[in-house]
């Protein structure tokens, strides 16, 4: 396992905020080699400009991390800077909400697109010159932390583009872990599963590429709703950021799979695999809130405004 953080080398995407932002800190004030990887220049340039004022050593790149030719060329940065990464964190994400059948094609690439093909391309790029640093030197450790979600464990209605792309990360992160153990002990795997922390998820449509807008189209109703109930629960999370980034190095240090945030929250997920286990049709995800569910049921059965 990954336990001696000291001039290791660290890559993180999503650094310029979020959890990437604090486990970048972490990683500075532990004297790792960081690099940093974000879409938003701005966020990314003050990321930098404060892991150097430590001391740390920084390499920062901008990156779209859908895109697998600027991760390649990440990597390559990467390895020619550093050598391979001790510690790799695929993290940069983005949200989505709103009905399922009302996601446009330019949301599912989007989300999709950063969600989950962003992971896959950290994984196919740094594991195998990972592995290689490890059949070089049987002393040689390393770490792959993926960001999935609660939501990729459960299912909560009005958000079913972002739960599929993390779903799957979370399918992916269990394949590579049990991939990883096939062919090695010098290298594993975490996924992270948070759940409302307060980061700039909420307002990911800020980086959204212009490729990919809806075009001038409005947010359905169901989208806004979706985007209000995200602001509100994410914002008003008690968890920080902060105490997030600790628990995914300590559970590098100790060789544990799945982080949580809120281990509460896992009740949820025994009642899905109840679900699934007694072939019982899926539960009421409001039936301890009632009322959040009638809620929402009223306001999206409602007619809609004239004007």
């Amino acid at each position: 396992m990954l336990s001696d953080f000291k001039n290791k080398t660290a890559v993180l995407t999503g650094a310029g905020s979020g959890f990437g932002l604090e486990c970048a800190r972490i990683g500075a004030r532990l004297g790792m080699n960081l690099v940093l990887a974000d879409v938003q220049q701005d966020a990314l340039d003050r990321a930098t400009e404060e892991m150097r004022a430590t001391g740390a050593q920084v390499l920062s790149y901008q990156l779209d991390v859908s895109n697998g030719p600027q991760v390649e060329a990440l990597g390559q940065a990467t390895l020619e800077r550093f050598g391979a990464p001790h510690l790799v964190f695929n993290n940069a994400g983005v949200g989505a909400g709103g009905l399922i059948w009302e996601n446009t094609l330019q949301d599912w690439e989007w989300v999709l697109g950063v969600n989950l093909m962003g992971v896959a391309h950290g994984v196919r790029v740094f594991t195998p010159m990972m592995l290689s640093a490890a059949v070089a030197d049987p002393a040689w450790r390393g770490h792959i932390v993926n960001t999935a979600s609660m939501a990729g464990l459960l299912n909560a209605p009005n958000m079913g583009i972002y739960n599929v792309s993390k779903h799957a990360v979370v399918s992916m992160s269990e394949t590579l872990y049990q991939d990883l153990a096939l062919v090695t002990d010098q290298i594993s795997a975490s996924v992270l599963c948070p759940f409302f922390v307060p980061t700039g998820i909420s307002q990911s449509q800020r980086n959204r590429p212009q490729q990919l807008d809806n075009t001038g189209a409005k947010p359905t109703k169901s989208q806004l709703i979706g985007q209000a109930m995200s602001d509100k629960a994410v914002g008003s999370g008690k968890i920080s950021a902060a105490e997030v980034a600790q628990k995914v190095f300590d559970a590098v240090a100790a060789n544990q799979f799945y982080i949580f945030s809120h281990p509460q929250a896992l009740a949820g997920v025994q009642t899905r695999m109840e679900d699934i286990m007694l072939g019982r049709n899926p539960t009421d995800p409001f039936a301890s809130k009632p009322k959040i569910g009638e809620d929402l049921r009223a306001a999206l059965r409602a007619p809609p405004e004239l004007g």
